[in-house]
């Protein structure tokens, strides 16, 4: 996701540089001119000082709020604790600009940072996916509210693999109960599955598992009928396969 963090900088830091030079002092004056501050906040995160740059940028906010720069250092300390790792940091400044600034023109990138702040920090699915519904619930938002944008564009791709690594979430857990011989239980993962995320990678296997529990269960038509579905959506499908054999295996024709 390196990537994603360079593009991003290069979007965002090159517009926003101001003309004159900036003050090199390293503490923060009480009283100072927004241009002083902000180019002062640039030149440190220049040169990676990314702390200092953060706190001089937050300054701008403090001492001019009414400043058209004001919003824009809200959203460079929000990238800055990005690019920093301070997630938790990120998300809190850009819910303040997007509660404050609504109808900002960086609104888009707004959401797409806090959408990345989530992304970012997925864990396997063995772990807890809050942050994988958090970023895809972020990005979803972004694409209802600005369809059009280049923003909403990378945030679809994103939505499809936020729910392919929700979806494996519920594969995981659903095999589990299958090894367990807890039918039910994985019956409901696979179901979730099937429900929540069917254009997902993993909806083939979905249908093929349940095929699994319900001749476990001994729900032979329950079990043809799943089958069916799995062959006419996806006939090509090794897991289509496997269903086909399982059932004939079991005398289900």
């Amino acid at each position: 996701m390196t990537y994603y963090k360079k593009k991003i900088g290069l979007l965002f830091l090159i517009p926003f540089f101001l003309v004159s030079c900036s003050s090199k002092k390293k503490q923060l004056i009480p009283e100072r001119s927004v241009n002083d501050l902000y180019n002062d906040a640039m030149n440190n995160a220049e040169k990676n000082n990314l702390d200092d740059a953060v706190k001089l940028f937050d300054e701008v906010e403090r001492q001019h709020p009414y400043s058209p720069w004001a919003a824009k250092a809200q959203i460079m300390a929000a990238y800055l604790n990005y690019h920093n790792a301070k997630y938790d940091d990120a998300v809190l400044a850009l819910d303040r600009f997007l509660q404050l600034h609504p109808g900002n023109k960086y609104a888009p990138y707004a959401y797409y940072l806090k959408g990345m702040s989530y992304y970012e920090q997925i864990s396997d699915v063995a772990r807890d996916q809050k942050m994988t519904e958090m970023a895809m619930e972020t990005f979803g938002k972004l694409v209802i509210l600005y369809p059009s944008t280049d923003y909403a564009k990378d945030a679809k791709g994103k939505i499809i693999l936020t729910q392919n690594h929700l979806a494996g979430k519920e594969m995981d857990v659903g095999r589990y109960y299958l090894k367990q011989n807890r039918y039910a239980a994985a019956l409901n993962r696979f179901g979730d599955v099937i429900r929540h995320y069917q254009t997902s990678m993993h909806t083939q296997e979905a249908l093929y598992r349940m095929t699994e529990a319900y001749l476990a269960l001994g729900l032979k038509q329950e079990a043809k009928r799943t089958a069916v579905v799995l062959g006419y959506n996806y006939p090509d499908s090794k897991w289509y396969q496997k269903a086909y054999k399982l059932l004939k295996k079991n005398g289900v024709s």
